[in-house]
């Protein structure tokens, strides 16, 4: 699929990109060739291939979950770069 510079522009648009006239022309071979190589992909015959979400085999990286006592509120803010009244000090956000 050969996409033109009006679509490039379009889609540049979109993101709010600026682009010249050679990045236009650069972006639309680019972007021409991934969808060409796409549609390519769309041609394969996948009748006999059982979906796969993973080809890795599934195991669970995810640790049970632990009571612990907290982290006293001293060792929490001493590496904090500013506090008032127990708290962390941040920036106000808005003025």
């Amino acid at each position: 699929m050969k996409l033109d510079r009006e679509e490039v522009g379009h889609m540049a648009d979109l993101a709010r990109l600026a682009l010249s006239g050679r990045e236009l022309s650069l972006y639309r071979e680019q972007l021409s060739a991934i969808l060409e190589h796409f549609q390519r992909l769309q041609e394969l015959d996948t009748e006999d291939i059982p979906p796969t979400a993973s080809v890795l085999p599934l195991r669970s990286v995810t640790r049970d979950d632990e009571t612990r006592p907290p982290l006293r509120r001293e060792r929490v803010l001493e590496n904090a770069p500013d506090t008032e009244g127990g708290c962390f000090r941040v920036p106000a956000a808005l003025e």
